[in-house]
């Protein structure tokens, strides 16, 4: 099968669209390098596949809601389905990841392996991701990169290697949260919910114009509260953070639309003018939009 390519094909709620494998095998691996440049991150975003990820050198920091960490070589972190997650390297790094569907595990919905076991271990409010160090996690660690090298490689039955190795790890998941999975019908973590409801509401609405007010009214709390919460869970204040995505989705826009000008960019990600739209995003990436896009376009077209 080989690896795909590393990038993100998000929705208006933040939900990944790239298809990850195929329907026959739903499974695939990346691997990418990252610096700690604002283009290089990999932006808060979602999928309903677990995802394992694994640095090969360097370091890379991912953070979900409440939490961050800081992955170093050899290091491992498992992010449970429907878990918002970001990442940014430390300040370079290269990770490998594998996200596959439940269902590959698992099989049919009424399976032994379902019900028994995947079920379980991904509505368990507890497994929202799993850090496993190198330190003390090189049989997990051993088991990935088999899966990984033969899916890179595509070798012949690379699927069986895959599964069998994905489901040593699914069961060691299991067996560590297990003590926890009476808890399973307890209420979910509350800033959880209200970052992925805020964080829906900004990328839906984010070239229109945005307030806390407006923020914490979609979150249902009062001000103060979403201002807690945005700090605590994403390390911004909500409005640094529409900004940001703001200017993050301009540079996507002069790569993916070069005929369209940098005053309809900025228009289009929410900028009232040009000259606001330049000073924000070379506040971002050290240059003019117009540099931006003569200097990635031109090192695309490089033979």
């Amino acid at each position: 099968m080989a690896l795909q390519e590393c990038g993100l094909n998000l929705n208006s709620v933040s939900k990944e669209l790239q298809p990850h494998g195929s329907l026959a095998f739903p499974c695939a691996g990346y691997a990418s390098r990252h610096t700690d440049r604002p283009e290089d991150s990999i932006p808060w975003h979602w999928h309903e596949e677990i995802e394992i990820i694994y640095i090969e050198s360097g370091q890379i920091e991912v953070r979900i809601p409440s939490q961050s960490f800081l992955l170093k070589k050899g290091d491992c972190l498992v992010i449970n389905a429907n878990i918002v997650h970001y990442a940014t390297a430390a300040p370079e790094g290269t990770l490998h990841s594998l996200v596959f569907s439940p269902a590959l595990i698992s099989g049919k919905e009424d399976s032994v392996f379902s019900k028994k076991y995947i079920s379980p271990l991904t509505a368990c409010p507890a497994f929202s991701c799993f850090y496993i160090s190198a330190d003390s996690g090189e049989e997990a660690a051993e088991l990935f990169c088999r899966a990984f090298d033969a899916l890179a490689a595509d070798e012949y039955g690379f699927e069986f290697t895959v599964r069998e190795n994905l489901s040593r790890i699914c069961l060691f998941l299991y067996q560590t949260f297990a003590p926890q999975m009476d808890l399973q019908k307890a209420a979910p973590n509350q800033d959880n919910l209200r970052i992925s409801k805020i964080l829906t509401y900004i990328h839906k609405n984010f070239a229109a114009p945005i307030s806390v007010s407006d923020i914490a009214k979609e979150a249902g709390i009062s001000e103060r509260e979403c201002l807690r919460c945005f700090q605590k869970t994403i390390q911004l204040s909500p409005i640094q953070y529409v900004l940001k995505y703001r200017v993050m989705r301009g540079a996507e826009l002069l790569l993916t639309n070069p005929a369209a000008s940098i005053s309809e960019i900025g228009t289009l990600c929410g900028f009232d003018s040009q000259s606001h739209f330049a000073k924000m995003f070379k506040r971002f990436y050290n240059c003019t939009p117009r540099e931006y896009r003569n200097q990635n376009l031109k090192f695309e077209a490089a033979p």
